[in-house]
């Protein structure tokens, strides 16, 4: 089974790329979706401990959390530390329920691919990228976003130019949905040969 990890930077239409692979009948695990899902059940309480106030009613605040940390950058690895563990166990579960049911291949959705060390657990990488003015439009078109929590996000992740240098694929979604289809579906084929070959 190959492991595709799929990442990119913030509005960089990861998602959409993600879909795209599902689309195609490829298993994904989003660890953004497991993040929700987390933060509404098992991580609001360890949550709530360690950062009093940003999950009163037992789900976390998303804009709570999000401006404790604006404001206490140094709180990351702390959050990180209750909520990487519980991703990890997650993703470890998927990939074993998909080696079960016989999947050539799965997408690990993985924003943080290159940040949190996860490059190194999967066997091709595919970054999705377009050009940085299209990204900051996207982004800054989002509600609740500023130029200023743009800004911090970016600090925190790998530059793009570095992502597109150790990929082995990149999606641009720059051209539109259907240059984006078209680019995932060539490397589908193209994973889909090099099986065949092996």
């Amino acid at each position: 089974m190959i492991v595709i990890g799929l990442t990119g930077s913030i509005g960089m239409g990861k998602s959409t790329t993600a879909e795209m692979f599902e689309a195609l009948g490829i298993p994904v695990n989003s660890a953004d979706q497991v993040v929700h899902s987390l933060y509404e059940g098992e991580a609001a309480p360890l949550i709530e401990a360690a950062f009093p106030g940003t999950a009163p009613d037992g789900k976390v605040d998303r804009v709570r959390l999000s401006a404790h940390l604006l404001g206490h950058p140094g709180d990351f690895p702390r959050l990180e530390a209750i909520v990487h563990p519980l991703v990890r166990a997650r993703e470890t579960a998927f990939l074993e329920e998909a080696r079960a049911r016989g999947a050539a291949m799965v997408v690990l959705d993985i924003p943080l691919l290159f940040e949190t060390g996860a490059a190194d657990r999967v066997d091709v990488i595919v970054v999705v990228s377009c050009a940085p003015e299209i990204q900051r439009d996207r982004v800054l078109a989002r509600p609740g976003m500023t130029a200023e929590k743009l800004d911090a996000i970016l600090a925190r992740q790998t530059p793009d130019s570095e992502k597109r240098a150790r990929a082995d694929y990149v999606v641009d979604t720059g051209h539109g949905l259907e240059a984006a289809r078209e680019q995932v579906g060539a490397i589908v084929a193209d994973l889909a040969a090099r099986q065949e070959r092996n």
